[in-house]
């Protein structure tokens, strides 16, 4: 059996979105595209899975703790919830990271569900070969999430268009798309994505 494709939505967050603790500038502009996206692959079959932040209040990620980030994406709290125009399907597959307080854990392959599945062995058990990434931001968990695919096998392809990044020193997410696209992955456009999936048998 050929490997097939899978959407991994990164992050969609209010604390990373306009008005949140730690807001992508323009990041919830995406979300129209992501959830075309995540339409279209429910429509063939195919895996659709979703990542969230989703921090102690304590914890080395933050500044007041020693960490680079002002407290954000703590567990329970509002912040901390997706999007709430980011259309996620009932009983969709939910990860979450940086739940220990010794790591910062960008990479969705850091992150498990509430059962303590792991990405990469729900990956395996779904036949997935290749990831489709969208979300937030570019130059951490989207950049973090396409290597570690790439270090693991796995084909990566990352929406530009369907991604937004922080930017703390300007140019850092054309950066993270450079270095991303120098390991292997693809740079895609969301428009005509349609085409390059498998039908629905």
């Amino acid at each position: 059996m050929t490997a097939g494709p899978a959407l991994l939505v990164v992050d969609i967050q209010n604390d990373f979105c306009p008005g949140g603790a730690l807001a992508v500038p323009e990041g919830d502009e995406i979300i129209p595209r992501v959830n075309r996206l995540v339409a279209l692959f429910l429509r063939r079959g195919l895996p659709v899975l979703f990542t969230r932040c989703w921090h102690p209040r304590v914890t080395k990620h933050f500044k007041e703790f020693g960490g680079a980030w002002p407290a954000h994406c703590i567990q329970g709290t509002k912040g901390a919830r997706f999007h709430p125009r980011l259309e996620v399907p009932k009983g969709g597959t939910i990860l979450s990271k940086g739940m220990d307080p010794e790591q910062d854990s960008y990479s969705a392959f850091q992150a498990t569900t509430d059962r303590g599945r792991d990405l990469e062995s729900i990956l395996q058990e779904l036949g997935v070969g290749e990831l489709f990434i969208c979300g937030l931001a570019t130059d951490y968990c989207v950049r973090a999430t396409a290597l570690d695919a790439g270090r693991r096998g796995l084909k990566a392809s990352v929406f530009t268009d369907a991604v937004h990044g922080v930017d703390l020193k300007p140019g850092d997410s054309q950066a993270a798309l450079r270095e991303i696209r120098a390991q292997g992955a693809k740079l895609l456009r969301t428009r005509g994505i349609a085409e390059l999936l498998p039908k629905r048998n």
